[in-house]
């Protein structure tokens, strides 16, 4: 019986001795991705670009009110005169064109989305692998991205953000 005891003791120590030593080998860093980001050089063009797609969007779905503003005004100029097949088929003109501004408009949004995607995924896979160098070089087991309040307590942690300046070449 005392020797099942000892080694249950042995075995706890030995358990304890590994499960503290795991927990001061966490090291944990954290860095702002939207500010790393902003600070990245190409983020004008990437605005710029995105700006140009919008404002021609915008363009396009101005002439579409243009065009329904137009018959809804010329409608009720004249709909006193018109026969009921006319008023029925100028109703359904407007109708359709309401219609299709509506789905312009949702796909325009979509479109503008899509195209922040395509303009700015380069730029966060740069981020991305430069914040994982960092984790690698640094011994950081966990990278944690600091404007996110997911966290409810942290005992400290190193904002990798200077590193990861460094490894981009951002001054």
């Amino acid at each position: 019986m005392k020797n099942i005891l000892k080694a249950l003791v042995v075995i706890v120590l030995f358990v304890a001795s590994v499960n503290a030593q795991a927990q001061s080998n966490v090291k944990i860093g954290y860095i702002d991705f939207a500010q790393i980001v902003s600070l990245m050089p190409g983020q004008d063009s990437i605005n710029t670009k995105l700006q140009a797609h919008v404002a021609s969007l915008e363009s396009q779905l101005k002439a579409m009110q243009t065009e329904y503003e137009s018959k809804v005004n010329d409608y009720q100029a004249t709909q006193a005169t018109m026969s009921q097949i006319i008023k029925q088929t100028k109703e359904k003109e407007i109708l359709d064109l309401q219609q299709r501004i509506e789905a312009f408009n949702k796909q325009a949004q979509y479109e503008i989305q899509n195209k922040q995607m395509e303009l700015t995924q380069p730029l966060i896979d740069r981020i991305q692998n430069a914040i994982k160098a960092v984790g690698k070089e640094n011994g950081f087991t966990y990278i944690l991205n600091g404007n996110e309040q997911i966290i409810l307590y942290s005992d400290g942690g190193i904002n990798v953000l200077p590193l990861v300046k460094k490894k981009l070449g951002i001054n």
